[in-house]
């Protein structure tokens, strides 16, 4: 399942890592894909992810934001 979302909040490549690290570690989550630049984020996994837990990695990552999904 492929999942896209929009993260505010991110100003470089080093955003985009410590996003990608925290979703990563969602149970069931095989691939994860961030452009900072869009804030465009795809997360692949193996069933639907729950929206609060996307929201929480992206904050553990930093001052980041889901905007969309």
């Amino acid at each position: 399942m492929q999942t896209t979302y929009t993260v505010s909040g991110m100003t470089c490549g080093r955003c985009a890592a410590h996003v990608t690290e925290e979703l990563q570690e969602l149970d069931g989550v095989t691939g994860v894909t961030v452009d900072w630049e869009s804030g465009k984020t795809v997360v692949d996994s193996e069933q639907a992810l729950p929206f609060d837990a996307v929201v929480a990695a992206v904050a553990e990552a930093g001052d980041y934001t889901v905007v969309e999904a």
